[in-house]
């Protein structure tokens, strides 16, 4: 993988959503939740790859559009998931905090796009 901070971050952030989706489904015995946060917090990565690799300006642009919206359904879940008791304040404050930091970098990218179409 070529030297690019937000695939790296993001891709670093689904393999924590992994974990995280284990240890509920084996310890916590959680199956419905956990496997939407799953998937919305996995397919923030993929939409960042698709955008990464895009063939145009406007399939990056939409990338990078999709990858924040999984990231808002990611926000969610874990939420749900802190809310009803199956994840501690601190593992929520924990793996959010990542969340935040791939959303801006996200964010960041998807500013400087639409400003220089």
């Amino acid at each position: 993988m070529e030297n690019n901070v937000v695939l790296e971050k993001s891709i670093a952030f689904a393999l924590r959503i992994i974990k995280l989706y284990r240890y509920l489904v084996e310890e916590k015995k959680e199956f419905v939740m956990s496997k939407e946060m799953m998937v919305a917090g996995t397919n923030i990565g993929k939409h960042v790859n698709e955008a990464v690799n895009a063939e145009s300006k406007q399939v990056f642009i939409t990338g990078f559009d999709v990858a924040r919206r999984k990231s808002a359904d990611t926000h969610y879940w874990l939420l749900l998931l802190h809310l009803g008791g199956f994840i501690s304040e601190k593992e929520f404050k924990s793996i959010d905090t990542d969340r935040i930091e791939v959303t801006k970098l996200i964010n960041s990218i998807r500013a400087k796009s639409r400003k220089n179409e």
